[in-house]
């Protein structure tokens, strides 16, 4: 690719060389992003620049690449940028890519040549047919590699370079190269038909062509070809086949004795995950890329790609002590043959290994293996069975009351289902147990003032008082009332209070509007544990606004993991999970039925209790919605719809007053 294009192309890749922040990347020059996770991100409007709201600059891929790797960004150094940029982006940079002002003059400084005719360029290898691709050119390079002896000196036997077809260019040019460029030696190793690596042979290579010594060329007829070497090894069982970098490297491993595949470069990485989704290896995969830093931080991403697709994959190098096989071969060829050998027997210990781990955990699911917890369960259990709502007669029918699992109480609009929950909650608390009340409609100071406002009717219904001193929660919280009450009835708010006070320590109000999912839900039980050392009740007011997991999901969707999520908490703590749940308009005037819950599947099922709540009378013929409302106390019923481990179909009745928020057992 030319290098205008190939800077462009760069341009509009996404600056992966960086780290991720929460949004965007960390900012290579200030280091945004590192602590409050708002990195660069692209400009609004200008597509191709990165902003960073610290540095207050917009920087391109390639100038930010030219910081990641401590290049001055300027003129002169720009062409080493983007080549550089280019090929850890696996762009095929042409080598008359300009240094100075015109890609001749920058040819020029490289070989040395002046004065070329422009755009005179020489043609590829040009196949016979095009589906035959480099195929002649390689049998031709083949039948010439005697007359080098450079491969002797890579540490190759002519054995295993016949076997992979390497060959033998003594006057090879780049096809895109000027004309009347000087031509080089060059080692030519097929990667694909249309694909293959020219590595220079000179011993002494000039400092101005050093970076060139190696180029990759492709066939113009295709637009994609692969630059993994030997894959088709990969295909077929057999020994764990090394993962290396380079392809004398890969040679160097057949060369000891082992199989490999050389992906090309680090940048080529996600390019050979890709292929290895597309068609996974029959072999376990042995990952030695090479021991350098970039060698390392490349070796553990593609572990971590290849275990994300499942693939059998290890980091094991055999060329210990040195950068590559390649420089091992050379330099200690038995040792790497002991360690290429080593490989497959460390292999076969380490799978023996895993299996036995495999088969030790899969054991665990036995009911034998938990047969000991249950009977320590139940012996701990002695202590504390349940724990009571405070309503003999539903504690009746729970069989003691709330056990660990997920309870969800629905109820129409209107209808009292946060008000008895709350005093739930309050009952709960009144016995000394914890709750984790998370209202993510109400405030908390509506949550408190409800209990204040059923404790001044208690209070005067207990002990004697006149009815019309009772407070409504807009009385006890609305202060400019306060002038005008009674002496009788600012004592009455203080006994409420004085009641509330005595059990509030045991109530924990969360507020929220939207933003409080599952998963906070979670971190704060745990920090109630770690803080208090008690286990809390849990309730949620009320399941259908927590916040989504995913927006782009359904409503239902969302509520559906949302009760997979809280049946999960239930689970994990051990403890009684209350929700609240709301249901649609067209059980207004019906009886209150699992038909109700059908707005989220999963609440139906996974729920381990289901309590609906509906007003007396409610599906009978001429039965009045509005009338039931009208009634003071209202006269509300309790429906057990579902009960895992208990009855079902159990009513009972309760004297609902919904302006001091009490609910009373009949």
């Amino acid at each position: 690719m030319d290098f205008n294009s190939a800077k462009e192309l760069i341009n509009q890749q996404e600056p992966t060389f960086l780290e991720r922040a929460k949004h965007g990347y960390i900012c290579p020059a200030c280091g945004q992003g590192q602590k409050n996770g708002n990195g660069i991100t692209r400009a609004t409007g200008r597509p191709q620049l990165w902003h960073c709201i610290d540095c207050k600059r917009e920087r391109s891929v390639t100038g930010l690449y030219a910081i990641y790797s401590g290049i001055p960004d300027d003129r002169d150094h720009f062409p080493e940028i983007v080549r550089r940029a280019a090929d850890y982006y696996g762009i095929t940079l042409d080598p008359d890519r300009p240094r100075g002002a015109t890609a001749r003059e920058d040819f020029a400084d490289m070989t040395g040549y002046q004065n070329q005719p422009k755009n005179e360029r020489t043609a590829a290898p040009a196949p016979a047919e095009s589906e035959q691709g480099y195929t002649l050119y390689y049998r031709e390079c083949a039948d010439r590699l005697r007359q080098t002896d450079y491969y002797k000196r890579r540490g190759l036997s002519l054995e295993t370079c016949t076997r992979y077809n390497v060959g033998f260019d003594p006057a090879w040019k780049h096809p895109n190269a000027p004309q009347q460029a000087p031509a080089t030696p060059r080692l030519i190793i097929p990667i694909s038909p249309d694909s293959y690596l020219a590595r220079d042979t000179r011993a002494e290579i000039p400092a101005a062509q050093d970076e060139y010594k190696k180029s990759k060329c492709k066939n113009p007829d295709r637009k994609r070809v692969s630059w993994t070497f030997n894959a088709d090894c990969l295909r077929s069982a057999g020994k764990p086949v090394f993962v290396v970098e380079g392809e004398l490297d890969a040679l160097s491993i057949v060369e000891a004795g082992g199989e490999a595949v050389a992906i090309g470069s680090t940048a080529y990485i996600k390019r050979f995950v890709t292929e290895l989704e597309a068609e996974p290896p029959a072999r376990p995969l042995l990952i030695a890329l090479d021991d350098d830093s970039a060698g390392v931080k490349a070796a553990r991403e593609l572990e971590a790609a290849l275990k994300r697709l499942g693939i059998t994959c290890y980091r094991y190098n055999p060329a210990q002590g040195y950068k590559d096989a390649n420089e091992m071969l050379i330099a200690d060829p038995e040792r790497l043959k002991a360690n290429v050998a080593k490989a497959s027997s460390l292999l076969e210990r380490l799978q023996e290994l895993e299996a036995a781990e495999r088969r030790e955990a899969y054991m665990q699911n036995s009911a034998a293996s938990h047969l000991q917890a249950f009977i320590d369960g139940i012996t701990d259990s002695v202590n504390t069975p349940y724990i009571p709502t405070g309503f003999p007669k539903l504690d009746g029918i729970l069989e003691g009351g709330l056990y660990e699992g997920l309870y969800i109480c629905g109820a129409i609009s209107s209808l009292g289902k946060t008000t008895l929950v709350v005093q739930i909650a309050d009952q709960i608390a009144q016995a000394g147990t914890d709750v984790l009340y998370f209202s993510l409609e109400m405030a908390r100071s509506e949550i408190m003032a409800k209990s204040i406002s059923r404790h001044t009717l208690q209070e005067i219904t207990q002990n004697g008082g006149d009815v019309r001193n009772a407070k409504t929660t807009r009385g006890i919280t609305t202060g400019k009332r306060y002038q005008n009450y009674s002496k009788t009835e600012l004592e009455l708010i203080k006994a409420a209070i004085s009641r509330y006070s005595s059990y509030a320590e045991h109530i924990f109000i969360t507020e929220g509007v939207g933003d409080i999912g599952a998963a906070q839900v979670r971190e704060t039980v745990e920090e109630h544990i770690s803080v208090t050392g008690r286990t809390p009740v849990v309730v949620i007011d009320y399941l259908q606004i927590l916040a989504p997991y995913n927006d782009r999901a359904t409503d239902k969707q969302n509520t559906d993991k949302a009760v997979l999520e809280l049946k999960r908490i239930s689970r994990d703590y051990k403890t009684p999970v209350i929700a609240i749940s709301s249901f649609n308009r067209e059980n207004y005037t019906t009886s209150v039925s699992m038909q109700a819950f059908k707005e989220s599947g999963a609440v139906e099922y996974s729920a381990d209790t289901l309590i609906g709540l509906q007003l007396a009378g409610a599906g009978v013929t001429g039965f009045d919605a509005n009338e039931a409302k009208r009634k003071d106390p209202r006269e509300v019923e309790l429906v057990i719809l579902k009960n895992r481990n208990g009855k079902t179909g159990d009513k009972l009745e309760y004297s609902y007053y919904p302006m001091f928020n009490l609910f009373v057992e009949q």
